[in-house]
Order: structure tokens, then C-alpha cells, then sequence
């Protein structure tokens, strides 16, 4: 161990922790923007010092130093809050603020911007360098995320993301001097790269450089179209929308969720659960046809689309692995667009699909050109877990005093087994659950398959499925899914069935959820208890007993993997150029 002291006071440290590590253990508040610790399963903490907002007073030392990255050393005496201190850092962000738009009030990042917050925390009312700014093009060319460089603090942190965490690699400094900026190579447009666009970068950036693509207003258009709008909302999101209305992480608000929905004029409100239910009626299917066949192996799911994207450009010498089913998301889509459509007695013209996501991917997919089963888009618009609580609080509604209600049918029926694809692991124990049913031939009651559970990056089990020993993969976060099929790459581990989430600890900690700031891994923790406490009170929690999925084969599709259901549910992923 290490002693120190800060402040004049004793604090002690492990070997390889930092300044600011220290000063955190003794409750000592010293600002950041550079710093990001990465939780939920890849634990990476970028210590770049690019921001010198952090510095502090070091005894014996001529200069001041980054407490980010300063490492800790035995008998070191800091100090974190003398004058000479204080103007350092008023100064750093006096020359910050100068070359950052002053569009505050329409900031996308207005509210939730890091660099706003420390301004007003150091009490910077004025800006005190004027002269020329930095100019740069507004990178538009996604569907999911905006990049404007005239934002960019070079802090790096979303470079950080992109390449440490996710190991995809578009992100780095580009350009000296006064024109440097965080970007892809060449500056080349987004859509143009090997962007999976997961939104790891949209959540590390701590201004309005990386945001999201706003559906909004588009939304709000669609709800007063005169067209039948139904909408769908995705399992995480209902334990992480309470969080921007003030409730603690962990609160599950469905009941009140869909109140709101109704409120804000949406036809019919249905649960993305219920298209959950469906993926693992016809993932399973595929899963056990492949263990019968010995072909294929491992199947790997495919209901993030992020992860997809990735998979397209690096591994496509693997093409032949990935399940052929749509995400929860698409199926939904393509339901309601023919079998609800039918039963209601409107064109899929007429009907516009709005589905509420934890992730920014899933506004790229909804715009893959193959998702449209009906002849029109599968899914019109996404909007996030932040755009739902915006649009919440824009039209008024007292969230926290709304009453609870059901979602409608026949879409929102879903079992215990769709809650828990929002946490990484659900999908492999929801497909385990039907499996174990239909090899046995038994409606088995151990069916909490707690071995793929928790926020590690990379989990193994070996799970038994009547007389089957299904060795199972569990990662979330594309770096750890590379690591994986690494293995499987060069021969060096066997497995049966993989789930990757992109995002490390799954859909909780999706692009698109509200900002954990520097409570990821409590707050992740939180809302994964929420997902299996709601899984617990389920009265159904296997998606093959789900009394609507039942009808939807009976009245529609006639069985899992039948044609119709190949047709509409299932999809082929090709290479992509990897730039």
C-alpha cells in the first residue's frame, strides 16, 4: 500500500492507483473531463490528461500536474485547492470555452454537458479569449449519430470507446494544432466507416460533439399524421426511463411508461417482450436443428444490431454462424405491418411503427434496406430512453403521478423470459428455457440459469438441456466479443451457442439510456436486479407458453421456421467493407 497525504490528510492507496483515485477515496471532489472510467464488464479507464482541468499541487514538484494520471507515490503531499491551483483550471477552461459554440440554449448536450456544468462550477459567466474559431462540417450522414467537430474538446474519451472497449476503431485525433479534432480518418463521413454506431462515444462525450440522430419531432409528426401510430418499447427501457424523472437507478415504471404513451396520443401501445418471445421461438428452432445437424456451430444470436455491423466487417469469414433471426425489434415491426394490420383492417402503408430503444443502432437498422416484410419499412422510427423522457417532460406530463396501465393486446402479452433480453445473458437463458422444454419434452421448473447471468465481459457455462451438454459464450462489449471469435477464428475454443451485446453490460447500458456519469457500475447493477425481479414476479416466464405467441403460429404463421416465418421473421447478413 501506498501512503499519502491530501489536503493534509492521510489517505492510502494501492500501488498503480492515481492522484485522483486518492482523492476520491478521501471524498476529495476534483473536477474531470478527459477522465472515463469504462465499467459493465470492460473495465478501462482513459487517463489521457489532454483536459489539465484535473491538476494539482505536488510538493517538490516545479509544475502542476494531471491528477488522472499522475500515479500515486509513497510520502507524496497534494494539494488540491490553493490559488495557484484554482486559476490554473479557471484558466484550461477559459481557453476551452473560447473555441466552443456558444448555442447552449439548443445544445442537444444542454443539461447533461459536462463542460457547461464545470463552467458554472468554477463560476465562468463570460468568455474571457475571443477571436477566431474553429470551423468545421456537421457530420449528418447517419442514421443514429450526429458528430459536430466544432464541439470537440479533444478529450478523447470517445476515441477511448470506440477503440479500447469496442476494439472497432474509427475514432482517433486527426488534424494539429488549432484544427485538431477527434474524427474518423480523412474525416470521412460516419456511414462511410466500419461505425457500428452502438453509441459507446455519444455516452463517454462529456459535450454536444457526438449525440444522437433526433426522431422527435418525426415522432410527434407521425402521432398527428392521421395514420394508426403504435409503438413498442424495448425491456431496458423500463428500468432506466425513471431515472431522468428523479427516481432512484433500478425503478421499474412500465405501468407508467404506457400511461404516458397513451397520453402523447400513440393508437396502441405494445411491448417489445412480446417479439422477444417470438425470437426465441424461432432462434431456438434454428439452435436445435443445428445441434441435430452438427452444422453451423456455434449459432450465434443476432439481436443487436450492433453487434451485427461489427461482425459484417471484421469476421466475414464467419458469415455462416449468425442466427438467420431478426432482432425483437424488426420481428415486432413485421407482425404488426401484416397479422395486426390484417386483424384492425389497415393498409401497412397506413400504419406507422415507433419503437422506443435503449440503442442508437437499432436507428440504423430500422433503415437497412432488407427490413421491410410488408412492402414498407419494418420500423418507421426509434427513438431512445433520453428522446422518450424529452418528449415526456416537452407535452407536460407529471410522470412520477401517473397511474399504472397494461399494455394492449394482442402485442403486449410477454413472459418473463423477453424482460430479461435487456440484460446480457437474457437471450442465451430466455433460448435455454424453450430449449430444455422441447428436447426434454417436459415443462421443466429449474429454469433460472443463473451460470450466464451478472456484468462480467466474458462468461462460460456449460449448461445441461435434457441429455445435450450446451457449452455457451456470453459477451458484452464488441471488444470482448472480438476476443471470442478470435478463439473460435483459430480453432481454440468450442462452443455450441453465443449471445454478444455490443454494449458492455448489454441493452442496461445501451447508447441510447439515460447518462450514468460516474455511477456506471452501481447503476447497472441496479437496473439488472430490476430486469430479473421483473422476470421473478412474471406468471409466465417461458416465451413458448406466451398465450399470444401460441395464437400468432395457430392463426399466422403455422409453426417456427415455417415459410411465412422465414419470410417475415428471418434475414441474411452480407461483408462490408471494412474502412
Amino acid at each position: 500500500m501506498i501512503n499519502l497525504t491530501i489536503n493534509n490528510l492521510p489517505v492510502q492507496v494501492s500501488e498503480g492507483q492515481t492522484v485522483l483515485d486518492a482523492a476520491h477515496k478521501l471524498g476529495i471532489d476534483i473536477p474531470t473531463l478527459c477522465h472515463l472510467k469504462s465499467t459493465g464488464g470492460c473495465h478501462v479507464e482513459s487517463k489521457t490528461g489532454s483536459c489539465r482541468v484535473c491538476v494539482v499541487e505536488i510538493d517538490g514538484r516545479p509544475n502542476l500536474a494531471p491528477s488522472c494520471c499522475t500515479p500515486a507515490t509513497e510520502g507524496m503531499k497534494i494539494i488540491t485547492s490553493s490559488l495557484r491551483v484554482i486559476n490554473a483550471r479557471r484558466t484550461m477552461l477559459d481557453l476551452l470555452l473560447s473555441d466552443h459554440p456558444k448555442d447552449c440554449l439548443t445544445c442537444e448536450k444542454s443539461g447533461d454537458c459536462q463542460l457547461q456544468d464545470l463552467a458554472a462550477k468554477l463560476g465562468l459567466h463570460r468568455i474571457k479569449y475571443k477571436g477566431e474559431m474553429s470551423k468545421h462540417e456537421i457530420d449528418v450522414s447517419s442514421e443514429s449519430i450526429v458528430r459536430d467537430p466544432n464541439k470537440c474538446i479533444m478529450c478523447r474519451r470517445c476515441e477511448t470507446a470506440c477503440n479500447v472497449v469496442q476494439t472497432v476503431g474509427v475514432l482517433s485525433g486527426v488534424g494539429r494544432g488549432f484544427e485538431a479534432v477527434v474524427g474518423p480518418a480523412d474525416l470521412r463521413p460516419l456511414s462511410e466507416t466500419k461505425c457500428t454506431f452502438c453509441g459507446q462515444c455519444v455516452a463517454a462525450c462529456p459535450t454536444g460533439a457526438l449525440t444522437e440522430v433526433d426522431h422527435t419531432y418525426k415522432c410527434w409528426n407521425a402521432i398527428n399524421s392521421g395514420k394508426t401510430v403504435v409503438v413498442q418499447t424495448a425491456p431496458a427501457v423500463r428500468v432506466a426511463l425513471g431515472e431522468a424523472f428523479g427516481m432512484e437507478p433500478g425503478s421499474v415504471t412500465t405501468g407508467k411508461m404506457v400511461t404516458a404513451l397513451r397520453m402523447m396520443g400513440f393508437s396502441k401501445v405494445f411491448d417489445t417482450d412480446f417479439s422477444a418471445d417470438l425470437t426465441i421461438m424461432e432462434e431456438t428452432t434454428e439452435f436445435i436443428e443445428r445441434l441435430k445437424s452438427g452444422k453451423n456451430l456455434p449459432i450465434l444470436t443476432s439481436c443487436c444490431p450492433g453487434w451485427v455491423k461489427f461482425f459484417e466487417h471484421q469476421f466475414q469469414d464467419l458469415m455462416h454462424i449468425p442466427s438467420t433471426c431478426k432482432s425483437p425489434q424488426q420481428m415486432f415491426g413485421a407482425i404488426a405491418k401484416t397479422y395486426y394490420a390484417k386483424k384492425i383492417g389497415v393498409k401497412a402503408e397506413d400504419m406507422i411503427v415507433v419503437s422506443v430503444m435503449p440503442c442508437l443502432a437499432k436507428k440504423y437498422e430500422s433503415a437497412r434496406d432488407e427490413f421491410n416484410a410488408s412492402g414498407t419499412r419494418d420500423v418507421d422510427i426509434v427513438i431512445s430512453t433520453r428522446e422518450l423522457a424529452s418528449m415526456i417532460k416537452e407535452a407536460g406530463i407529471a410522470f412520477d403521478h401517473l397511474e399504472e396501465s397494461q399494455y394492449d393486446d394482442p402485442l403486449g402479452e410477454s413472459t418473463g423470459a423477453g424482460v430479461i433480453f435487456g440484460a446480457t445473458g437474457g437471450v442465451l437463458e430466455a433460448a435455454l428455457r424453450t430449449a430444455a422444454d422441447w428436447v426434454t419434452g417436459k415443462d421443466l421448473q429449474e429454469i433460472d440459469f443463473t451460470a450466464v447471468r451478472g456484468l462480467d465481459g466474458i462468461k462460460e457455462a456449460t449448461v445441461k438441456v435434457g441429455d445435450l451438454e450446451v457449452k455457451a459464450a456470453i459477451s458484452s462489449g464488441l471488444g470482448n466479443a472480438r476476443k471470442l471469435l478470435e478463439k473460435i477464428r483459430k480453432g481454440e475454443a468450442q462452443y455450441h451457442i453465443i449471445e454478444i451485446m455490443a454494449c458492455p453490460g448489454g441493452c442496461l447500458n445501451g447508447g441510447g439510456q439515460p447518462y450514468t456519469g460516474g455511477r456506471c457500475d452501481e447503476i447497472l447493477a441496479k437496473r439488472m436486479e430490476a430486469i430479473y425481479r421483473d422476470d421473478k414476479n412474471a406468471k409466465i416466464r417461458k416465451s413458448h407458453q406466451n398465450p399470444s405467441i401460441k395464437k400468432l403460429y395457430e392463426e399466422f404463421l403455422g409453426k417456427p421456421g415455417s415459410e411465412l416465418s422465414h419470410k417475415l421473421l428471418h434475414t441474411h447478413y452480407h461483408g462490408r467493407r471494412n474502412v
